[in-house]
């Protein structure tokens, strides 16, 4: 089915829109990237969180390995893989603004158009919400790795609405472990990305967004102090129950 994916940060930017109108969503935009960097990689934590586990995922390839990116979007993790063979995939009808001119292949995430074994690797990243056959699409993606490849899975837990009408379903570990294991994959390692607190301060940010013009600076006034200070109470939530989503790897049995 098709992928739907979101701009160069990693995630849908229209994820925290709520359909709001376009003074309101410009007003938002403007104020979170108007953040220093540091500040914002802290409250857009599942963003760094992303961003950092493929990073290292890259790391651990050797040079010159086969890497999938399916569901690549605007290819927004091809820097990471300089020294491998990167294969961005995407069905490229995710938004008309987005551009998909790098794309190495326009191609179905339920039917590769690649023969078995063809990769080392292979990065599926928030991409599984937007599929209506998971399991299939996940099987697919063991299909075409080679034995001992591995996969870097993430998908969302507690993300509002996005990308309508094209998002099918939310995932728990349990899920997500059922999914990867169900496709033949073993040493399967589910890790949530923050807790409840985390959570809490994407939230208390995403309220800006309902403020229309001027007034979103007064709001930011009582809810930005909040979101700063909720994710230092994150290590109180042991479990991670609450959370925004799962960093997930696995591999195909050699």
């Amino acid at each position: 089915m098709p992928s739907f994916h979101g701009e160069r940060s990693g995630l849908p930017r229209r994820i925290d829109h709520h359909g709001r109108g376009p003074q309101a969503v410009v007003i938002y935009d403007r104020l979170r990237d108007s953040l220093p960097r540091w500040l914002r990689d802290y409250v857009q934590h599942f963003e760094a969180a992303i961003d950092a586990s493929v990073a290292e995922f890259a790391r651990t390839l050797p040079p010159d390995s086969r890497v999938l990116d399916a569901g690549a979007g605007e290819t927004q993790h091809r820097d990471h893989f300089k020294t491998h063979r990167y294969c961005a995939l995407d069905l490229g009808i995710g938004d008309a603004q987005w551009d998909y001119s790098r794309l190495d292949v326009v191609g179905d995430l339920s039917a590769l158009p690649f023969r078995d074994a063809s990769f080392d690797a292979c990065l599926n990243v928030v991409t599984l919400e937007h599929v209506r056959d998971p399991a299939r699409v996940v099987s697919e993606l063991a299909r075409v790795l080679e034995p001992g490849g591995c996969i870097l899975l993430i998908a969302p837990h507690e993300w509002e609405e996005h990308q309508a009408p094209h998002d099918y379903f939310r995932y728990t570990r349990y899920g997500l472990e059922y999914l990867l294991a169900r496709a033949g994959f073993t040493g399967i390692s589910v890790v949530p990305v923050g807790g409840f607190f985390r959570l809490l301060s994407r939230r208390l940010f995403n309220a800006l967004q309902f403020f229309p013009g001027p007034t979103i600076f007064l709001a930011a006034l009582v809810f930005v102090p909040a979101a700063l200070v909720a994710p230092l109470a994150d290590p109180l939530d042991r479990r991670r129950n609450f959370t925004l989503g799962y960093i997930c790897t696995a591999c195909k049995p050699s």
